[in-house]
């Protein structure tokens, strides 16, 4: 099969290469899925420049990829039970989450490192990641799907306990994840409010269903945010950190809730913590999420006909031209491969 193998790390995608390797074999409980489309995460990213956990000389060579749509081609022995060969789906990448709802077990991992990805025309993976397509998507937009809209939910519903009604304010509104995040609160019935560096992705972020937002890169943007929520916030979800975090701190409502998930602008500086405990703040933290929170977020996406945004698409063989696009932070939404049949 044809993939795009990580050879090298720390150069960042030119360490990707474009090549002929065998076919994986399904073992016993694993399905393997001839893939028509993949999409890129942060993750990949770091992955290339040893940023990320694992990512070490001695993992390589490596299939990079986590999200991936297509259908299924054969099953291991003891996976029959499951979709028929040719079934449509789609595949969550958080493998081996185990029974323990509230966090993942020692065997977890992320699909694309130590294991092999998506970035190919073939992957096998756990039967129990295996889940039907949504019907009403595309397999690109069902590539775009996985990873980000995972995170979202766990991290809004599961953790964050979103409720009708309720004022929301998730920040970085460009990134894969905050796309899913306005969606999501929408469909939900909670007004959304979104930061970000751009006036165009404010804008787009109101197309997805949020009320309004501010521009970061504006002096008083925390109090311009306050006034624009009528009072503050009951829910926040931050994948920023840094200063940016001690401002959703006084943004929160009295007794309300701070999921994070990301410190894209690391840590925190000088946080006081009678800001939170004097205010009866809840800060939760998560990552990823487990086959039901998947399941939670797809039954989501099909009963409210939900489409991911999709930035930009790419061809399989450019993948190093793709993560070079979301290393640039031009577009908004998921990057997706097309993975040639």
């Amino acid at each position: 099969m044809k993939a795009m193998r990580l050879h090298e790390i720390g150069n960042g995608p030119a360490g990707l290469r474009y090549e002929e390797v065998p076919d994986p074999q399904p073992g016993p409980g694993e399905t393997l899925i001839r893939l028509h489309a993949a999409a890129l995460n942060r993750r990949d990213l770091f992955v290339t420049y040893g940023q990320y956990p694992g990512a070490r000389p001695e993992a390589l060579p490596v299939i990079l990829g986590s999200d991936g749509s297509g259908e299924v081609v054969a099953h291991g022995d003891g996976a029959e039970t499951l979709p028929p060969e040719g079934s449509e789906v789609i595949i969550n990448p958080a493998l081996h989450w185990g029974e323990d709802q509230t966090k993942p077990g020692r065997e977890y991992r992320i699909l694309g490192l130590p294991d092999d990805g998506t970035f190919a025309q073939l992957v096998k993976v756990p039967t129990e990641n295996v889940f039907r397509k949504p019907a009403h998507l595309t397999h690109e937009q069902a590539a775009a799907f996985p990873l980000a809209a995972l995170t979202a939910y766990r991290a809004l519903v599961t953790r964050g306990g979103v409720r009708e009604g309720e004022t929301v304010v998730i920040t970085g509104a460009g990134g894969g994840v905050a796309t899913f995040l306005v969606q999501l609160a929408h469909a939900l019935g909670a007004r959304v409010f979104v930061t970000s560096g751009s006036d165009e992705k404010l804008r787009k972020a109101r197309e997805l269903g949020a009320e309004g937002g501010v521009n970061y890169r504006s002096e008083n943007w925390a109090r311009e945010l306050k006034e624009l929520t009528g009072g503050g916030a009951d829910l926040s979800v931050d994948s920023v950190g840094g200063e940016v975090f001690n401002a959703l701190v006084s943004l929160a409502k009295p007794g309300s809730r701070i999921v994070t998930f990301g410190a894209t602008a690391g840590p925190v500086p000088k946080l006081v913590l009678p800001r939170i405990f004097l205010k009866h703040l809840t800060v939760l933290g998560t990552a990823m999420g487990s086959n039901v929170d998947f399941e939670g977020a797809l039954q989501l996406y099909g009963e409210r006909g939900l489409v991911p945004l999709i930035s930009k698409t790419f061809d399989l063989e450019e993948a190093r031209e793709a993560l070079e696009f979301m290393e640039s932070g031009e577009g908004m939404g998921k990057i997706v491969l097309r993975i040639p049949q």
